[in-house]
């Protein structure tokens, strides 16, 4: 197994336009030296996606992500650094030749293209015996189902046979040890042996959005608990992170995308010709696959179960994709309780019609609100109005609030005015009991400060290091004062050991520094270094004031971590001086040029 080689990372960044590259998913406008447009990454109507194609770098000053072409096509990809180096390689024609992993990457990158090797095996297993005699059982509940042999085949369907461990005995046999195995989490191991996790089901392969089988669903046959059973997450299955059937739905025709419960239904979809039918895997629905969505549709349409429990699942989605800038529609199922039945019953022709007639999310949501009140008791009335007001809130766009306002005040005959008042008037409070509306709004702001408490040593290193970036003739005057053994924490250190190398020979690509981090989440990080400007209103000696107030705190900090941690009498006494020096502000003198 290999990893590619500094150069030939340098090689595919710098081969591959930023601009270009990102332009292919988001529409960019020309701002100045740069380039801006609406964040894939959170929901915005005001661009704050920057890209720099000077320095080769992206930034949302919206929700904070940032990087490289290679972090960019991780995130919106979903690619792992080695995935985005070949996709990126194959887009410019670049041939990678590889040298050999560290010992702990190789072994990482084994274990996990192992899994998905074993995965692969697994669901071949499992559909062979679902076409022999052993699979009757499951074979003949999937043609009850209505389900083709063409859409078997399609899904990968299988069954897990009645023995416990006859995938264990299979795939030992085809010499995957105990250790390797027990990664999978298709296997029980404890005292009294290895058994499968899986059997007596009809499984269904789960696909990643590349149609790598990441992990499975098993539906059991009978009435034995639980009725499904999920994969454990493993080195290659987050259930957060997936979706199953979008391999296929994000090659359909259909720009909406179909929001279901449950794998059966999705399939059943999909043959019925609706093939932008997606669920969730066995969990509510998350934050990153809504994020998910987002890369493939503006729209999605909820198909959840009719019954109380798809009620309140549903509105639990809706506003995870409000969140995401997806728009929300509940398609109604009366009198079928889901998709699959609902299609048996009436036809894909009346499921069409139903799609077409899909409730506005927000509206659905003042609708059960308004089931849960009496409406002829006035005080049941008088609650329902405040709370519909309070929902309101969930708007900030005054337009978008002040549409809807109307609208509601309209359906449910309330003066608007009267509605108006109280909107005004729990938008200047926040009513107990009632904060899961304003967290709503909370979401975002909270995102967008992560990581960036102004107090924190991290956020003094991300500026210091950005400031260094912006102005590189700094290097001579600090590279004495502050090394790069004095910034305490990782990736901080790598990075300004990277930087300082590279100004040293006068050069500054902090685009080029990031390529030394395959993580997503350190180059997020590192991306932050290299990417928080001064304040445009700050004169040159306000810069120098800020500059040398960084420095003392990075450099009083990394003083008193070494004093903690030494013994040695002179030593102590050396750090003391130079400590005192520092509070008089002897060593700290950074002067800037204007402009």
């Amino acid at each position: 197994m290999a990893r590619y080689t500094e150069e030939q990372i340098e090689q595919v960044r710098s081969a591959n336009d930023i601009v270009d590259v990102i332009g292919a998913s988001v529409r960019l406008k020309r701002s100045g030296s740069g380039y801006v447009g609406l964040c894939p990454f959170h929901n915005e109507k005001t661009p704050s996606f920057s890209v720099n194609p000077a320095r080769q770098m992206y930034k949302c000053f919206g929700c904070g992500v940032g990087g490289n072409v290679l972090t960019f096509v991780m995130e919106y990809e979903n690619y792992t650094f080695p995935e985005a180096m070949e996709y990126l390689a194959d887009r410019v024609g670049i041939a990678l030749p590889k040298k050999e992993f560290s010992a702990k990457q190789r072994e990482e990158e084994n274990l996990r293209l192992t899994l998905l090797e074993i995965n692969a095996k697994a669901a071949k297993y499992y559909y062979a015996k679902l076409k022999s005699p052993q699979g009757k059982l499951g074979y003949e509940y999937l043609q009850e189902r209505g389900l083709s042999d063409e859409t078997m085949r399609r899904f990968g369907l299988g069954y897990a046979g009645q023995s416990s461990g006859e995938l264990y005995r299979y795939l030992q046999h085809e010499g995957y040890d105990d250790r390797t195995l027990q990664e999978t989490g298709l296997f029980k191991m404890d005292e009294r042996g290895v058994y499968d996790k899986f059997w007596n089901r009809v499984m269904f392969p789960i696909m990643d959005a590349n149609n790598r089988v990441i992990g499975f669903g098993g539906r059991v046959m009978g009435d034995a608990k639980p009725k499904y059973l999920n994969s454990p997450e493993t080195k290659v299955f987050d259930k957060s992170r997936n979706l199953f059937g979008l391999n296929y739905a994000k090659q359909g025709k259909r720009k909406k995308l179909i929001l279901c419960e449950g794998y059966m239904d999705v399939i059943a979809m999909h043959q019925a010709g609706f093939t932008g039918a997606i669920a969730s895997l066995g969990t509510a629905f998350t934050e990153q696959q809504a994020n998910l969505l987002k890369r493939y549709t503006d729209e999605v349409l909820i198909t959840y179960d009719s019954d109380s429990a798809g009620v309140k699942a549903a509105l639990r989605a809706i506003p995870i994709l409000r969140r995401a800038g997806l728009t929300g529609k509940i398609v109604h199922m009366e009198p079928y309780k889901d998709p699959d039945e609902f299609i048996k019953g009436l036809g894909a022709e009346a499921f069409e019609e139903r799609l077409e007639k899909a409730e506005n999310s927000f509206f659905f949501e003042i609708d059960v609100l308004q089931q849960e009140h009496k409406a002829d008791d006035p005080e049941e009335r008088t609650k329902f109005i405040h709370e519909m007001a309070r929902k309101l809130l969930v708007f900030e766009d005054k337009v978008q609030r002040d549409s809807y306002l109307e609208a509601l005040a309209a359906k449910y005959t309330v003066p608007k005015e009267d509605l108006k008042k109280l909107v005004i008037r729990y938008s200047s409070m926040e009513p107990e009991g009632y904060r899961e509306v304003m967290e709503e709004r909370r979401q975002n702001s909270r995102r967008q400060s992560e990581n960036s408490e102004p107090d924190g040593i991290q956020y003094t290193y991300q500026l210091f290091l950005s400031w260094l970036v912006e102005k590189p003739e700094m290097y001579t005057q600090v590279k004495d004062i502050i090394k790069t053994e004095d910034y305490l924490e990782e990736p901080y250190r790598q990075a300004a050991d990277l930087l300082y190398g590279q100004l040293e020979n006068g050069q500054c690509e902090p685009a080029k520094i990031l390529n030394c981090f395959e993580d997503v989440e350190q180059q997020r990080t590192v991306s932050k270094m290299f990417q928080t400007g001064f304040d445009a209103t700050m004169d040159r000696r306000e810069k120098e004031k800020a500059i040398n107030e960084l420095l003392f705190r990075i450099k009083e900090r990394s003083i008193e971590h070494k004093m903690k941690n030494l013994t040695d009498i002179a030593q102590l006494q050396e750090l003391m001086a130079e400590k005192k020096a520092l509070q008089t502000h002897e060593k700290l003198h950074i002067s800037l040029k204007d402009g």
